[in-house]
C-alpha cells in the first residue's frame, strides 16, 4: 500500500500567513481598478481545489447589488492558469467573482502572483479560515486539510492562527458526526453547540432530527445525548467510567484522524481496547496508510 506524500513548502505556516496578510493589505490599499491589473471576467476561472464550497445566495445577491453601485474595490488575487495560458485562476476572491457575474461586470481588478499548486491550496485554505463568516464545518475541514496534506499539528495551527488548541480540536471532532448531521450544521439548522452535544449520543442522526423538530436548546440536547434512544437513562454497565485523560485522548485522536475513536481502558488491570470507526473503504485505506507509516 503506497504511503501518502506530505508536501511541504519549506517556508513554514507563518510565512504563508504573512503572504495572506500582505496580499490582503495590498488589495485593501487599492481604491481604483486602475491601480492594479484589470482582466476581462471571462479570463478568470475558479480554483477547482477551492476549500470553500458553500456560497450563501442572499450574501451573493447583496454583494452583487453593492458591486452594481460601487464596483469591485478590492482586487482579486490570481495566478496564471496552469492548464490554460490564456486564462487566470482565482486564488482569493471567488465570492467577488461570482457576485460580479451577477452584476454583469465585464472587467475585474486583480493582483497576479506566480504560485505553485501546493502554495495555492494552502493559501486558499488559510484565507478561508481567516474569514469570519465560515460555518464550523468549513473551518474544521480547513484545519483537517492543513494537517492531512501539509503535516501541520494542532499546536502549530493554534499558535499560527491565534486560536486555542481546544477550539481546533473541538471543531475537528464535528467531522466525526454522520454526514446527514454535518449537512444540518452546514445549512444552519443546527448550531455548533448542538453538534458538539450530538457527538456523544448513541444515535446522533435520530437525536438531531428531534432537536430540529422540537427546537430544543443546547442544554436539552446535552441532556438527551446522555440518555437512551427514547430519552430513558442508559442502563448501568459494569465497565469503569472513563477518566478525563482518556476522554481527552479520545478527542485528540478523533480530531487528528477525522474519525470517531473510542478507548476502553481499565484502571485496575491496565488492559483496554482502541476502536476506530470508519464509514467507507477510502477511510479504512487512509487509516491503514497512517498506521503503515509507523512501521520500520
Amino acid at each position: 500500500m503506497k504511503k501518502p506524500e506530505k508536501k511541504g513548502l519549506g517556508r513554514g505556516l507563518s510565512a504563508l500567513l504573512a503572504d495572506v496578510d500582505y496580499l490582503e493589505d495590498k488589495a485593501a490599499q487599492s481604491t481604483s481598478s486602475r491601480a492594479e491589473n484589470v482582466l476581462p471576467i471571462e479570463k478568470l476561472r475558479a480554483n477547482p481545489d477551492q476549500p470553500r464550497q458553500d456560497f450563501d445566495e442572499g450574501d451573493l445577491e447583496d454583494l452583487a447589488a453593492s458591486i452594481r453601485e460601487k464596483g469591485v474595490i478590492q482586487p482579486l488575487i490570481v495566478r496564471p492558469d496552469p492548464r490554460d495560458s490564456d486564462h487566470f485562476q482565482i486564488v482569493a476572491g471567488e465570492r467577488r467573482w461570482r457576485a460580479a457575474q451577477r452584476a454583469s461586470v465585464h472587467e475585474l481588478p486583480v493582483i497576479v502572483r506566480n504560485l505553485d499548486d501546493t502554495e495555492v491550496l494552502e493559501l486558499a485554505i488559510i484565507e478561508n479560515i481567516q474569514r469570519a463568516d465560515l460555518n464550523p464545518v468549513e473551518e474544521a475541514i480547513g484545519y483537517r486539510q492543513l494537517m492531512d496534506r501539509f503535516g501541520h499539528t494542532q499546536e502549530k495551527l493554534a499558535t499560527a492562527m491565534g486560536k486555542s488548541r481546544s477550539h481546533i480540536a473541538n471543531l475537528m471532532r464535528l467531522l466525526t458526526l454522520p454526514e446527514e448531521v454535518i449537512a444540518y450544521l452546514r445549512g444552519g439548522r443546527l448550531s455548533a453547540g448542538h453538534a458538539r452535544a450530538l457527538i456523544t449520543a448513541q444515535d446522533p442522526l435520530t437525536l438531531a432530527n428531534e432537536v430540529i423538530r422540537k427546537g430544543l436548546s443546547v442544554r436539552d440536547t446535552e441532556r438527551l445525548a446522555k440518555a437512551g434512544p427514547r430519552g430513558e437513562e442508559k442502563p448501568r454497565q459494569v465497565k469503569e467510567r472513563k477518566d478525563a485523560d482518556t476522554l481527552a485522548l479520545e478527542a485528540d485522536l478523533s480530531a487528528n484522524l477525522g474519525l470517531k475513536v473510542q478507548i476502553d481502558h481499565s484502571q485496575s488491570s491496565g488492559n483496554g481496547s482502541l476502536r476506530i470507526n470508519y464509514k467507507s473503504l477510502e477511510e479504512l485505506d487512509n487509516i491503514c496508510q497512517i498506521l503503515s507509516q509507523q512501521l520500520p
